[in-house]
């Protein structure tokens, strides 16, 4: 069974930093492009961040962008979210998923609170 793990949430104050991480299980994870989603409460999910299979491309949304950065480590099966400079606004529950043809695979989520 696939699995998508997130974890590195957590309550930070305005400004500060966090590192997402999700690791990734049973699957072929260097032949899926991957993203992380947010989804802030009474909010739709959105995309935050996607990077390609391999690493060379990243796209960002435009709320995040100089401030998050989205990376991969092919020989861990694991991606990554820098997220520096944060706002109260990017306090939501973040999802990373996985992405190939017609398959996609969600994480749990791990809640980010940036509050002071």
């Amino acid at each position: 069974q696939v699995q998508l793990v997130e974890s590195g949430g957590g309550l930070v104050q305005p400004g500060g930093s966090l590192r997402l991480s999700c690791a990734a299980s049973r699957f072929t994870f260097s032949n899926y492009a991957m993203s992380w989603y947010r989804q802030a409460p009474g909010k739709e999910r959105e995309l935050v961040a996607t990077i390609t299979n391999l690493g060379g491309t990243t796209n960002y949304a435009d709320s995040v962008k100089g401030r998050f950065t989205i990376s991969r480590d092919n020989t861990k099966n694991t991606v990554y979210l820098q997220m520096n400079s944060l706002k109260p606004e990017d306090t939501a529950v973040y999802y990373c998923n996985a992405r190939h043809l017609d398959f996609s695979f969600w994480g749990q989520g791990t809640q980010v609170t940036v509050s002071s």
